[in-house]
């Protein structure tokens, strides 16, 4: 299976806690399959949701600075200068990645010099590794972005599977998401869909539907307690995968079928 997935989506909606879920149940649902859930929010914790030991160290690839030197030829935090463009990168994914239940994790990390545009060794290790991880890897690729798609350039956007903007009822959820699409639109993703998150009723449902009338909707998730109760008590929900409600199901049912190997 080839599937690259990029969740988006305002601060507070439950992203990182959908694409955790989405991550594991591919993986649970496709045992044949390699699923690499990429954590490329500047505030990591999709780790947290795999369940994966928050005390087992992670070092995000833009602060492996002796790696970076090593395949760019400069220091990270410098600016300017003369470095390769095209590092060697594939070897990153399984060397630095962190497994439980079948989904590796990867943590991007950001550039803390310069802005996310910087020319710098940080950021060109980071746009050559997501230009592999979508262009070149026959797997399925689960990424939490940020906010928006900063870590996607114009050059791998287009083989995104989708872009899955994550909402609540709430109307600033509902207005970023909008900006959002912009974003995605503008650097080429074509599939851009909305998933209905911490819905609690049938009004919120139709109050998504009627005021976001030109997206599609991949589908509702309901408010659920064992959601806001693993939250309090610090461990990743649903520790058995096979018992997410079926809506949760029927929407990685859906991304599945977008499968670009078939």
């Amino acid at each position: 299976m080839s599937l690259k997935l990029a969740f988006g989506g305002k601060g507070g909606v439950g992203k990182t806690t959908v694409t955790s879920l989405i991550a594991r149940t591919i993986a649970a649902l496709n045992k044949e399959t390699s699923v690499i859930a990429i954590d490329a929010d500047p505030v990591a914790n999709l780790a947290a949701g795999l369940g994966i030991d928050e005390t087992q160290p992670i070092t995000p690839i833009a602060e492996l600075s002796d790696l970076i030197a090593e395949r760019t030829g400069a220091v990270p935090g410098t600016m300017g200068g003369f470095f390769t463009l095209n590092p060697k990168v594939d070897d990153i994914p399984d060397r630095f990645s962190i497994e439980k239940d079948g989904v590796k994790l990867l943590v991007m990390g950001t550039v803390l010099n310069g802005g996310s545009g910087c020319i710098c060794p940080e950021a060109t290790i980071l746009k050559a590794l997501m230009n592999h991880l979508v262009l070149a890897r026959d797997e399925v690729v689960v990424m939490d972005m940020e906010a928006g798609v900063e870590h996607l350039g114009r050059g791998t956007s287009g083989s995104v599977d989708a872009l899955v903007v994550v909402v609540n009822p709430g109307k600033r959820s509902r207005v970023a998401a909008d900006k959002i699409r912009k974003l995605g639109k503008d650097i080429g993703i074509k599939n851009i869909v909305i998933l209905g998150n911490r819905v609690k009723s049938a009004a919120d449902k139709d109050l998504i539907r009627e005021s976001m009338p030109d997206f599609e909707i991949l589908g509702f998730m309901p408010e659920m307690d064992e959601i806001i109760q693993s939250d309090r008590d610090g461990v990743r929900p649903f520790e058995d995968i096979s018992n997410i409600p079926e809506e949760l199901k029927a929407i990685a049912l859906k991304l599945m079928a977008l499968d670009g190997s078939q």
